[in-house]
């Protein structure tokens, strides 16, 4: 018998789930305090939250029999993963389950600030009957601009083509054949979105990659009177330049449910000022139906963990050592290197990727396959990213993964060999173990070469000639930045040549363009592992 506790408040439905199940004994308390927790856990296997409960290291040193956390929504802020994982404590929570809820908001916002329903509404509060004050526009008819074209995008699309806009995406880790399903242009680069774009809607993750990419620049290129609606991170907008641009007279209407911080300060409140604002306070995923999904899914995931069947919402799980996996454990890293390098270095976009395992470790495929995909798709998602959620991850992409086993390479006994394709286009990316202890980068496409995968790289393809180093060490030597380390690849003299330069601090955009207008490099891409 398994012993469930629930600590917040959740729908019904998941509860219903939980009571179906003869092996299982639900004990809901959504009011319970934090001391009177602590000195029951020690009697569950399974713990189920929201926000208001924190799983911290004082909770788990107390939790004996606990398996399983469950977190009710995807945010997983309040539970301490590291500490979880140490104990073997399996975390999931409930990812997908409000996506239409934040699709219909974002419409909701979108029609607002085209029609001034909430100017509209305000001034009839007042007593007022101004037909003639609040002439809108039609969503048919205009260019839609949705960057990230995942769960939610995908959803605002079809509901964005279905009032007659003409929707475009940029999303460089979504195929073009889903674009193509879905009726949508899918474009090269964000710029191109911007600039064609009368509506433009983010529904990204926030990652490294994201924050802040919707700044300066970025307003500047937009139309003038341009509609622009965030609804999926704070931090993905730079909040001070569209204020800026807002006194300037860029937008046309604004609707907005999230921000960097909140509740908003002051200083993001002045945006407020605009006249035609729509706002909310973070409710996308506040409806009946998406908390019964939650509810469902976390409870559905929970009884799966406890029963030891295949969860794919797990947001950790610690990787059970058995007989031979200690003799791998550097082959393990190097694969997470290899698929950490390759997203960052070649992008996401790929349609198939082959894993190639040579050598004794061919009969560890599966977990370096798992632990390659994790190191391939956590820079570019919004979640944590796991060895026991990464192939379903990659599945729900649309990734092909082909796993390949040979015998002894010729130039290393034990190899991984990555092969990753996409529109005609083909990466490679291979490496191994020095001593079976030291993880190496040996090979990017056709070039042969030796890098330390750790730390900041600055990968560069130039023109093999005379001065090309010295130019750029120039450049990084006024940016105070040091090279720790320098390898250089080329398959004929006088040709191409691949260089991997490993530095002590990492390089801006600014200095990016600046080694780019060397003339005789060609590509500059930082790395960071």
């Amino acid at each position: 018998m398994f012993k469930v506790l629930i600590t917040d408040h959740i729908s019904d439905v998941g509860i219903r789930i939980l009571n179906s199940d003869e092996n299982v004994e639900v004990d809901y308390q959504p009011e319970i305090r934090w001391e009177e927790l602590l000195e029951i856990i020690k009697d569950y296997d399974a713990i189920i939250t929201r926000s208001r409960t924190p799983v911290n290291k004082e909770l788990l040193d107390r939790a004996e029999k606990l398996k399983v956390v469950g977190r009710a929504g995807v945010g997983v802020d309040n539970v301490d993963l590291e500490e979880a994982s140490r104990k073997g404590i399996l975390v999931v929570n409930a990812p997908g389950a409000n996506t239409v809820a934040a699709a219909e908001l974002t419409m909701a916002h979108m029609y607002a600030i085209l029609r001034k329903l909430h100017l509209a509404h305000e001034d009839m509060l007042k007593g007022n009957w101004n037909r003639k004050k609040f002439m809108g526009e039609e969503l048919d008819g205009k260019t839609v601009g949705i960057v990230g074209l995942g769960n939610v995008g995908s959803q605002v699309a079809i509901r964005c083509k279905g009032s007659g806009a003409t929707v475009i995406a940029y999303d460089p880790y979504i195929p073009r054949e889903k674009g193509d399903r879905l009726g949508v242009e899918l474009v090269d680069t964000l710029e191109e979105l911007i600039k064609r774009s009368d509506i433009i809607t983010l529904h990204c993750p926030l990652t490294e990659e994201t924050k802040g990419m919707i700044g300066a620049k970025e307003f500047e290129m937009m139309k003038d009177g341009v509609y622009f609606v965030n609804c999926a991170r704070g931090g993905i907008v730079d909040e001070e330049a569209m204020y800026e641009y807002m006194k300037k007279g860029k937008f046309a209407g604004i609707g907005l449910d999230v921000f960097s911080k909140e509740p908003p300060d002051d200083k993001i409140r002045r945006i407020f000022e605009f006249p035609n604002i729509s706002l909310s306070p973070h409710i996308g995923a506040n409806t009946y139906e998406s908390q019964d999904k939650v509810a469902k899914k976390i409870a559905e995931q929970v009884l799966k963990a406890l029963k030891g069947e295949f969860v794919e919402a797990a947001v950790n799980a610690p990787f059970t050592i058995t007989e031979g996996f200690k003799d791998i454990t550097a082959y393990l890293e190097l694969a997470e290197k290899l698929g950490n390098f390759l997203s960052q270095y070649a992008g996401g976009n790929f349609k198939e990727i082959n894993v190639e395992v040579r050598g004794t470790i061919s009969e560890h495929i599966k977990p370096i396959v798992a632990y390659f995909l994790k190191g391939f798709l956590a820079p570019i998602l919004d979640r944590n990213v796991n060895i026991i959620n990464a192939p379903f991850l990659a599945k729900e992409r649309g990734i092909n993964i082909v796993e390949t086993i040979r015998e002894e390479g010729l130039n290393f006994k034990e190899f991984i060999k990555i092969t990753a394709k996409e529109n005609g286009k083909e990466y490679i990316i291979g490496g191994t173990a020095f001593y079976g202890k030291l993880p190496k980068i040996m090979m990017i496409d056709n070039y042969w070469i030796d890098i330390d995968p750790y730390g900041v790289i600055l990968m560069l393809k130039n023109k093999d000639v005379p001065g090309v180093i010295a130019k750029l060490g120039e450049i990084l030597a006024k940016n105070n930045i040091n090279i720790a380390g320098f390898r250089l690849g080329r398959i004929k003299k006088g040709d191409i040549a691949l260089g991997a330069l490993q530095l002590d601090d990492r390089v801006n955009e600014k200095i990016i363009e600046e080694i780019l207008n060397i003339p005789e490099i060609l590509e500059a891409k930082e790395i960071i592992l």
